[in-house]
């Protein structure tokens, strides 16, 4: 700091402490720098509201610090000289409004210096398999998986067009039961659905998605259909162009038939149109934020769809709705012309009935997009006929022990060596992984800015102390200074799952592990969800915190509902974590049984 700076500084203190201390109850004006001095802090003119020694008491409280009596008069005297100016970007006169697709300069890179960035070759090798006789129900081939659809259309066993009428009844007879549907797209999906008939009967197929109908969480662009996030301001939204994973599909050959419902600015389940339900249990909510796309995928309404995930939105409802959900590593799928929650935690992965869906719909989606400053090159090795055997399965003993591990969790320790691979015991530091939280609730209240600021949120449906509208207000008073550390303590956990991820080859974990929903979202890696088994519950599960005035449905007998475990993988390797569920799920045998009545 040079000298006339410091000078001038230990003036001002000295004055401002005068101030503070009743010596003159008027502030002072700062004084001329002489010529060719450089620019001090606390020199600009004051702006913004009065600030009492009191404001600090009480502000002191929210953010868990204690200043001394001298240090809050000292701040309360200099703060509208010091800080208050900072806000001007939003408060004016010079406002500069910050378009939605404007990321921040930051970018989260999870491959850590000197780490392998994933496989270093692309490999994709699907074994040919006989699907069998095309059914005679149409309920039958609704629940088909996308691999045994994909071959009954490739060899034309069965039409695009079929099939898509075929899911666009099922969606008009059971949507009024489970409400996961915003907008149904008969005519261009039809539309779409011929034109790939014509080009499969020409010669031209495109691969595996060609033909089939799928769903979109409705935070994807879609160009002259709403995309409304499932939130009341945006209900009329119509965007001008299609996402880059909605462009890509289009490219594989896929018909998109619905935009699925999610929580409103993909948060749990409730949406303007109500709150999707679970086809398990008709009585209690799919989970979310990915709600439709778990709903609609379990009950046979979709061929497969894609989620979204930033802190569990694509594990909870495969899990609740016994489903494969795969959570690709951060920066693999583009979210370009994707609704933006947090930037440095997004993620877009397929929701399918089976594993090996999964890993046919990453494919398609995979690879950078100019529009997302985060997506970059990758490649996928996936073998489908190659051995699992001597994988190292990492798992963290205490947690089996607990819940929300059951002992289907537990079983799966067992089908692990029943496949041939390896278990073995790790550990993590036992550190407050939720405060990296504070990552999310700072982005996303900076992602709706506007929407709260202009009191937008309050007309979402969900009010309660855990929904966005409170959230992302109570946001507003996070410190910057605890942004910055928990985004180095970030850094920190991810050298800690590197060093697991030197031990193992993969992770399985209970699904809805709070710590580990945080860990791996925060660290950027891949998870597949996968049906294991079935468990029996009393109570109707919520994502919400428990509200004394609205009960959860009690069951009596208990209802028996699915239950799914968790794989979490290497950065980039998805191909590794699908080999292994595609073992798993062979010995768990559930995945082919489905709620009743659909």
């Amino acid at each position: 700091m040079s000298k006339s700076r410091r000078q001038f500084l230990k003036k001002s203190s000295l004055l401002l402490l005068g101030a503070a201390a009743g010596c003159s109850s008027k502030p002072h004006a700062p004084a001329e720098p002489p010529p060719g001095a450089p620019p001090a802090f606390g020199t600009a003119p004051e702006v913004g509201p009065a600030v009492s020694v009191s404001t600090f008491v009480e502000a002191e409280k929210l953010v868990q610090i204690e200043l001394t009596k001298a240090e809050r008069n000292l701040a309360a005297q200099s703060w509208r000289a010091n800080l208050a100016a900072l806000y001007e970007r939003r408060t004016g006169p010079r406002k500069v409004s910050l378009d939605p697709a404007m990321a921040p300069y930051s970018l989260w890179n999870p491959v850590l210096p000197g780490e392998k960035p994933g496989p270093e070759h692309d490999r994709f090798v699907l074994g040919k398999t006989d699907p069998g006789p095309l059914p005679a129900k149409d309920e039958d081939i609704a629940f088909a998986p996308v691999a045994q659809l994909s071959r009954w259309i490739e060899t034309r066993k069965l039409t695009s067009e079929r099939l898509t009428q075929i899911y666009l009844e099922r969606i008009a007879k059971f949507d009024s039961k489970l409400r996961c549907v915003i907008t149904v797209m008969s005519e261009p999906a039809l539309a779409q659905a011929k034109t790939a008939d014509q080009e499969i009967a020409a010669g031209k197929y495109r691969g595996p998605l060609h033909g089939i109908p799928w769903g979109a969480k409705d935070l994807l662009d879609t160009a002259g259909i709403p995309t409304t996030y499932g939130a009341e301001p945006y209900r009329n939204r119509v965007p001008a162009a299609d996402a880059a994973v909605v462009k890509r599909l289009h490219e594989a050959g896929a018909v998109l038939i619905a935009k699925l419902s999610m929580g409103a600015l993909a948060q749990n389940d409730i949406w303007f149109g109500g709150q999707t339900m679970n086809p398990w249990l008709v009585e209690e909510g799919s989970s979310g934020s990915s709600a439709g796309p778990g709903a609609a995928t379990a009950a046979g309404l979709v061929g497969f769809a894609i989620g979204s995930e930033t802190g569990g939105s694509i594990i909870g409802p495969s899990m609740r709705c016994g489903i494969a959900g795969l959570r690709p590593t951060y920066g693999r799928v583009p979210r370009t012309g994707a609704m933006t929650l947090c930037w440095s935690l997004d993620k877009l992965g397929p929701m399918a009935r089976s594993v090996m869906d999964t890993i046919l719909v990453l494919r398609a989606i995979s690879g950078p997009d100019a529009g997302d400053l985060s997506s970059v090159p990758s490649k996928i090795d996936f073998d489908s006929g190659s051995s699992v055997k001597g994988l190292r399965v990492g798992y963290f003993p205490a947690w089996m022990k607990e819940l929300p591990a059951t002992d289907v969790d537990r079983a799966a320790l067992e089908a692990i060596q029943k496949a041939g691979m390896v278990p073995a015991e790790v550990t993590l530091p036992n550190w407050p992984y939720g405060s990296l939280d504070l990552i999310l609730f700072a982005e996303a209240a900076a992602a709706f800015e506007e929407l709260t600021l202009s009191h937008g949120v309050d007309q979402l449906k969900a009010q309660v102390s855990d929904a966005w509208p409170n959230l992302f207000r109570q946001a507003r008073f996070l410190s910057a200074v605890d942004m910055v550390q928990a985004d180095r303590l970030r850094r920190k956990v991810a050298m800690e799952m590197a060093r697991v991820f030197s031990q193992v080859d993969l992770l399985l974990v209970p699904s809805l592990r709070d710590e580990m929903l945080t860990i791996s979202n925060n660290t950027g890696h891949p998870s597949l969800t996968l049906r294991a088994g079935f468990v029996e519950v009393s109570t109707a599960r919520s994502d919400w915190a428990p509200d004394p005035a609205k009960p959860l449905p009690v069951f009596s007998p208990a209802r028996r509902v699915p239950h799914g475990i968790t794989l979490i993988g290497r950065l980039f390797e998805e191909g590794t974590i699908v080999r292994a569920g595609l073992a798993l799920e062979r010995i768990f045998g559930v995945a082919g049984e489905r709620p009743p009545g659909f």
